[in-house]
């Protein structure tokens, strides 16, 4: 079926809704599908919001746990059972941890590390509610007369069991289990009639510019038939075509067959989500009257923290005292809004006291379009993946500007510890923690002897040092369940690191390198350092019906699939440019050498080229440099050589209002040299159509730094791809030269100039990465 013959598709008979999912029961009503976990998290949460229980132990850590608990019972225990029943129009699913028929003992098990004590009333109380609703559930499967009920908690360090045990009758935990369902059934049917509104409407979506923009159709039935196969595609399509639309738009319109419960749209960086929100406006209308899509954007928690200064608990935040009990009022408040952005966010949550940060964590639940940054679900601890794969969500993933995924999940799966933040967090830790730090400093000193070079690759991180950093952790989260106040920041920042490093040791492989830097004899520091994301990556493609990647760099393909994970179903698409070669002139000066070596030599001819094509044509130009350093010393020369020529530039961290200055003196009719630094935060993502942007030049093929990390890299990518320079280097390069030169041409009617300057922009092998469209001609 096509593109556009999908406009009229019937409706699925079948639909999911968020955290749950609606199919025909008997009598053709729908019926809502709801897990154990989301009907009591909805229900049985009161009180404060409390994280001195957290944070919890990884996945793998519980699994491991859980096994543990289980090969401790007897031959006859029954391990993960599934139980189900139905109230009403609710259909509840779980699964039991464990059961002893020959006790007729139900258990939940739950992981922890520290003190069973520090524990919140709270938390138990929710557990308690899980197990009784369990508990019901395998009453009705044995027909028993009562069951008795075991809640288990297993410290992942001890490995030593708290028992909490009781018995119940039948008819008592049915008319528990009955006053639940009725409690959340009148927020089920509100969703069940939300849910059919959408899909309805969805349907009959129409593309709301009338017209698709060339290309834009072509990326849009990609895709959609992505969508239909349940397959993730990787799409390299030009600057300028309306990619934002043209995948939110496809994947909205498969969300009613392929029974989709959310669209998660990630960007790199916050125009890109805002590009999203503006997409959604268009489709949904500000005022809410048009299509009924829950839209909610997600904000990292320092920036949606009102009380930095304070722990996440009702004894030290106000917003988290009775954060669960002002919490329904803020949600149905949410649920008014017709596009949940930050700043609506923040201000229903401070109109009812509750955090925003976990305000927003809750809207995730019960919202269609989800727009955050690609760690909301490709990081290890993302909170939408571990939600969407508690509450089984079918999901469908957009990632924007894809060309970035590479490096951001190398970062995702990095972990660095330094001697001198350990020195740091020892001068200013209380002494409860003291004397786990001490031995950690021992431990560490052992790992690192006869570990003399600058900088080395040692085997694996020492599980010595691994046990050193776990029992300072567990002695801290123990802490901060004793305290109202939160870790001086040194010992707060080492804190968050040493939990980073040790999640990572756990998962270390032929994925990361293990190495040490030393700056002298007193400090080293000591990283996890991922190389090939793909291990950690792959299980979240599949996991998601589909993802799409876009950008208007993904070439080759191979290198991101390599990197990426992607599977091997994955479908590909380049799609056509709407420009012409015509609109671009695109020139190499090969008489120029930027390397290393030649680079200070490079500076007069590369202003005097500069010079040239101003004065041949004066407007707005972009001069990209490889380093801030390099990109000083050409701005110093011009000005000293052609003093007549206007100049501004980037400069290190620069604050949002710096660089809203920056981009306000391309202006239309503008003359000057804007010099900023290749693959920085004017090298993508930047719109300066028309007149505001009439060339770019680029000085050198933007190649990583050559330094002993990146020669370990090649070294890997080498073993691994058999391709360690074109992985490590090339590629990544290049990529950035495009992104800087696609800033010049953004609509049809563009007409701009581009100059690569370096010799070996003439390579054929460096061509061959270069836009197709583009007809390269010497200078």
């Amino acid at each position: 079926m096509s593109f556009v013959a999908a406009l009229s598709m019937p409706p699925a008979s079948a639909a999911s809704t968020n955290a749950s999912t609606v199919a025909p029961a008997t009598d053709e009503a729908p019926r809502y599908r709801v897990s154990v976990r989301a009907l009591c998290e909805f229900t049985a949460k009161v009180g404060d919001l409390d994280l001195r229980f957290t944070p919890t132990p990884t996945a793998q850590e519980g699994i491991a746990g859980h096994a543990i608990v289980a090969a401790r019972r007897g031959e006859h225990y029954q391990s993960e059972v599934a139980l189900a029943a139905e109230h009403g129009s609710l259909h509840v699913r779980g699964r039991a941890d464990g059961y002893d028929p020959q006790q007729q003992l139900l258990e939940e098990v739950k992981t922890y590390r520290g003190q069973i004590s520090s524990q919140p009333e709270n938390h138990r109380q929710l557990h308690w509610a899980q197990l009784r609703v369990y508990g019901h559930l395998m009453c009705e499967k044995l027909d028993l007369p009562q069951i008795r009920l075991a809640l288990v908690y297993f410290e992942i360090g001890s490995q030593q069991e708290t028992r909490f045990e009781e018995t119940r009758p039948r008819e008592e935990l049915a008319s528990l289990f009955a006053s639940q369902c009725e409690r959340f059934a009148r927020w089920a049917a509100q969703e069940l009639a939300h849910r059919a509104a959408r899909d309805t409407a969805l349907q009959t979506l129409a593309f709301p510019h009338g017209d698709f923009r060339p290309g834009q159709r072509q990326l849009a039935e990609a895709v959609f038939r992505a969508h239909r196969s349940r397959r993730c595609l990787l799409a390299q399509a030009p600057t300028g075509i309306g990619k934002t639309l043209g995948t939110l738009f496809p994947a909205l319109k498969a969300a009613p067959e392929q029974r989709l419960d959310k669209i998660l749209f990630l960007a790199a960086k916050t125009p890109g989500r805002q590009l999203a929100l503006d997409a959604a406006a268009t489709l949904t209308g500000r005022d809410g009257q048009g299509l009924p899509l829950r839209v909610l954007e997600l904000c990292a928690r320092d920036k949606a923290c009102q009380y930095p200064d304070r722990l996440c608990r009702g004894d030290s935040c106000p917003l988290a005292q009775g954060f669960y009990d002002r919490l329904p009022a803020a949600r149905s408040a949410c649920l008014e809004a017709a596009l949940l952005d930050r700043q609506r966010l923040q201000e229903i949550a401070l109109a009812h006291q509750v955090c925003p940060y976990y305000l927003g964590s809750e809207m995730t639940r019960w919202s269609d379009l989800i727009v955050g940054d690609y760690n909301y679900w490709f990081d290890g601890g993302a909170m939408l993946h571990a939600m969407a794969q508690a509450h089984e969500w079918r999901v469908s993933v957009l990632a924007d500007e894809a060309h970035n995924l590479v490096a951001r999940a190398r970062s995702m799966y990095s972990a660095q510890l330094s001697r001198a933040g350990l020195r740091a967090a020892r001068a200013v830790a209380p002494p409860a923690v003291a004397r786990p730090l001490q031995q950690l400093a021992r431990a560490w000193t052992t790992a690192t002897k006869g570990a003399d070079l600058p900088y080395q690759v040692l085997e694996a991180p020492p599980a010595r040092l691994v046990d050193a950093l776990s029992n300072c952790i567990a002695t801290l989260n123990d802490y901060l369940a004793q305290v109202a106040v939160p870790l001086e920041p040194a010992l707060r920042d080492f804190h968050f690191d040493a939990m980073a490093f040790v999640r990572l040791a756990e998962s270390f492989g032929p994925h990361s390198l293990f190495d040490l830097t030393r700056h002298d004899q007193r400090d080293n520091l000591l990283c996890i350092r991922n190389v090939v994301p793909a291990p950690f990556l792959g299980p979240r493609f599949a996991f998601a019906q589909s993802t799409t990647l876009f950008s208007a760099t993904l070439a080759p393909w191979h290198y991101f699939a390599d990197l990426l994970g992607m599977p091997p179903s994955t479908a590909w698409i380049d799609v056509d440019s709407p420009f012409h070669a015509s609109q671009l002139q695109v020139r190499v000066a090969r008489e120029i050498s930027t390397t290393w070596q030649r680079r200070a030599a490079s500076i007069d001819p590369i202003c005097a080229l500069m010079a040239h094509q101003y004065r041949q044509q004066p407007g707005n130009y972009l001069a990209f440099f490889s380093s801030f350093d390099y990109l000083q010393q050409a701005r110093d020369a011009l000005n000293r050589l052609h003093p007549d020529i206007p100049t501004w530039q980037q400069s290190p961290r620069m604050a949002e209002a710096e660089r809203d200055a920056f981009l306000a003196r391309f202006t239309c009719g503008g003359q000057g040299i804007g010099f900023a630094v290749l693959g920085g935060s004017f090298g993508e993502g930047v719109d300066l159509p028309g007149e505001r942007l009439i060339g770019a030049f680029v000085a050198t093929l933007g190649l990583p730094q050559f330094n002993p990390v990146n020669e370990q890299l090649r070294e890997r990518m080498q073993t691994l791809f058999g391709a360690g320079y074109d992985y490590t280097y090339l590629y990544p390069g290049l990529q950035k030269v495009v992104q800087a030169a696609g800033r010049v041409i953004r609509t049809e009617t563009d007409q701009g100039t581009v100059w690569l300057i370096d010799q070996r922009f003439a390579r054929p092998e460096v061509r061959a990465l270069l836009p197709g469209w583009w007809q390269v001609g010497q200078g």
